[in-house]
């Protein structure tokens, strides 16, 4: 079976709305097994509406829409529906019955306007709206179907998962999918590593380059769970195979919760020290359930006086500097015996602009402490913003206490 996504909102096209609805149905569909090939997002135009949703009926089996169900003038995607299987919609009196009485129930007189909820195409059939006043539709055309779905989220996928999906009869199919995350390597890297994997049909294996490091997704269709895992198998032995030095985590896995599990294995803990990320580290690890087990605390030495009060010996701040290798190793050592921790990880850098000393914005070191002593990494993130540069660090910080500390 072949999906196809019409998101329907100038709102989505001037970038005032982000479009996660068709991102969240696109996941829903294919781990029911059926390809999404084709997502279109239009505006409140009929014209231009009505011509996304005739194209996407003609070439796919089930077409889903999402917005403009509302009750005010420019909701037109009943309408643009009806003009694309040449109908005309008209009032459902039980639909109008059931608009007044929820306003009803709420003390409140439905405006007018909202009568148009409650028009219904001869072919549709209305899908209940739980959470709201907008329907529904679902209309079946021989073996083509399409499915009409409110634009707020909660509403939706209320919507799709209680009406819509049992009413679909979806193919026996389901996906299965692994992810493995990287980091050191860069995505040419890893494609060369991979080889004839990523040009394999099925089970089918693809990069992804994201901000904690380059993603390898295994996917492969099976008639259940099980079956769809056993045909992926040999391709994830294969990627395991190719990756096994760079892989820090797989599918949902977070840097600071592998920290956390690797720091437990070693019955060890961690402290940080940070400069330009100003907190942002230690907010990383303190989102992770549990971290009290392994994260003693940190600071903020923001200005360079600070550094000294936190412990960093003067002679290094004034030989090297604030943004130096030397400082980072410094501080890290410092937090190490501040904070009676195992492990440290400090940040200094340039998060934009540039600084006293001529630096550019981006110079950014990470230093990292342990019982096999202390090291340095120099990140360069000219190229990003100063939230860029920052966010970037913190993923650094993680990826180099990660390789200091391998699973076991």
């Amino acid at each position: 079976m072949l999906a196809e996504l019409v998101a329907v909102g100038t709102e989505l096209l001037l970038g005032e709305v982000v479009d996660s609805n068709t991102a969240w149905l696109a996941g829903q569909l294919a781990n029911r097994g059926v390809d999404v090939y084709w997502s279109q997002r239009v505006g409140d135009n009929l014209g231009r509406a009505t011509a996304a949703i005739r194209q996407a009926l003609q070439r796919s089996d089930l077409v889903i829409t999402v917005g403009g169900l509302g009750p005010t003038e420019d909701d037109l995607t009943r309408e643009a529906i009806a003009a694309a299987l040449d109908e005309t919609p008209a009032v459902d009196p039980a639909l109008e019955e059931g608009l007044r009485g929820w306003f009803e129930r709420r003390g409140a007189r439905m405006p007018e306007m909202n009568v148009k909820q409650a028009r219904l195409s001869p072919s549709a059939t209305s899908l209940p709206n739980a959470l709201g006043t907008a329907p529904g539709w679902l209309v079946r055309r021989g073996q083509r179907m399409l499915v009409a779905l409110p634009g707020p989220p909660r509403e939706m996928e209320r919507m799709w998962t209680a009406e819509a999906l049992p009413r679909l009869g979806l193919p026996k199919a389901t996906l299965f999918r692994r992810t493995y995350k990287t980091f050191g390597i860069g995505e040419s890297s890893v494609a060369e590593r991979l080889g004839a994997l990523l040009s394999a049909a099925t089970p089918s294996v693809a990069t992804y380059a994201r901000a904690d490091g380059v993603q390898v997704r295994v996917a492969a269709k099976g008639t259940s769970m099980d079956d769809a895992a056993r045909a992926a198998e040999p391709a994830m032995r294969a990627v395991e195979d190719a990756l096994r030095d760079v892989i820090w985590g797989v599918d949902d896995d977070r840097m600071a919760e592998v920290a956390r599990r690797r720091l437990l294995e070693r019955g060890a803990t961690l402290s940080t020290m940070e400069s330009l990320t100003g907190g942002l580290l230690g907010a990383a690890l303190t989102s992770v359930p549990g971290i009290s087990d392994v994260y003693r605390g940190g600071g903020i030495s923001y200005a360079v006086d600070l550094k000294a009060l936190f412990g960093v010996p003067p002679e290094v701040l004034e030989r090297h500097g604030a943004v130096s290798a030397e400082t980072a190793e410094a501080m890290a050592r410092a937090a190490a015996a501040h904070f009676k921790s195992d492990y440290a990880l400090s940040t200094t850098g340039v998060a934009g602009p540039s600084d006293l000393e001529g630096r550019p914005a981006g110079t950014v070191f990470i230093g990292l402490h342990g019982p096999q002593g202390t090291e340095s990494e120099r990140l360069d993130l000219s190229n990003r913003t100063r939230d860029g540069v920052r966010e970037r660090t913190v993923v650094g910080a993680l990826m180099l206490l990660l390789r200091r500390l391998p699973g076991l």
